[in-house]
């Protein structure tokens, strides 16, 4: 009798540990729990970048590289910063913006057309092209656990583009326009350990509405170490297509840009 209760009491007690030491073993990352995330860093994208500006007599125009043509730098680093807010055990928000702003000046080797102007080849001129991305993400956790997490939500990218080339002595032909683009987001956060995590995030869409048709499709994935409770370091990879035609009174012609580099930010979260 005596050995039949020691061996039940050693059961219930391997029954009481296990579970214990089970939980103990999933890792507990800020990411997956805290409610409010920010990240702030730097971002060192490569750009490649061509538009278009149809003349106002008619046409679509001819698609320029700003970067081979124009000698745009293909390389900047400019800030780039993300917010996320957890507003339930399932719902989550996230808005991430960066900018690259650029401008050169080149003596021409091959003739130009950028909507009613013509720049022949020798001729010195002026361009520059600027970018921003506002992205906001609305988005459902469809599986969910303390160390992982999947969802699926609907976002916009709103982006706003503007270029322009100028020579000495020549009136300027300015294009400018912000186009609301929707996406659908999938997304995955992985916890590792308590220190580490990883995550993973893609928008896509192919569209046709208003004035603007085209695709819109964004990589992120990034690796996270947050050795204190509130702080923490990143390091990622970013990539950014949008290829669009666009039907404006502020731009009638067409842009292919893409933006794709590395990461490194520090964040904050509680």
């Amino acid at each position: 009798m005596r050995t039949l209760q020691t061996w039940l009491t050693g059961i219930t007690l391997s029954l009481l540990v296990i579970p214990v030491y089970a939980a103990e073993t999933i890792p507990n990352h800020p990411l997956l729990q805290d409610e409010f995330f920010f990240r702030l860093g730097g971002y060192y994208p490569r750009a490649t970048t061509a538009a278009a500006l149809a003349p106002s007599s008619g046409g679509t125009g001819a698609m320029i590289d700003f970067e081979n043509t124009l000698d745009l730098e293909k390389r900047n680093l400019v800030p780039i910063a993300d917010f996320s807010w957890r507003a339930t055990d399932h719902w989550r928000m996230d808005v991430d913006y960066f900018a690259v702003d650029r401008s050169a000046t080149r003596t021409l080797t091959s003739d130009v057309v950028w909507g009613d102007q013509t720049f022949n080849a020798g001729d010195v001129v002026d361009s520059t092209f600027d970018f921003s991305d506002l992205r906001v993400s609305a988005a459902y956790a469809f599986f969910r656990r303390p160390d992982k997490e999947l969802g699926i939500g609907l976002g916009l990218h709103v982006a706003d583009i503007k270029g322009h080339i100028q020579a000495s002595g020549t009136s300027s032909d300015a294009a400018a326009v912000t186009a609301p683009l929707p996406v659908i987001n999938l997304y995955g956060l992985f916890a590792l350990t308590d220190e580490w995590a990883v995550s993973m995030n893609a928008d896509w869409l192919s569209l046709a509405y208003g004035d603007y048709s085209g695709d819109v499709r964004n990589m992120a994935l990034d690796v996270l170490y947050q050795p204190y409770r509130h702080i923490g370091f990143g390091l990622g990879i970013r990539s950014l297509t949008i290829d669009i035609e666009i039907d404006h009174s502020d731009w009638d012609g067409a842009a292919r840009i893409t933006f794709q580099g590395p990461t490194a930010y520090v964040t904050y979260s509680f």
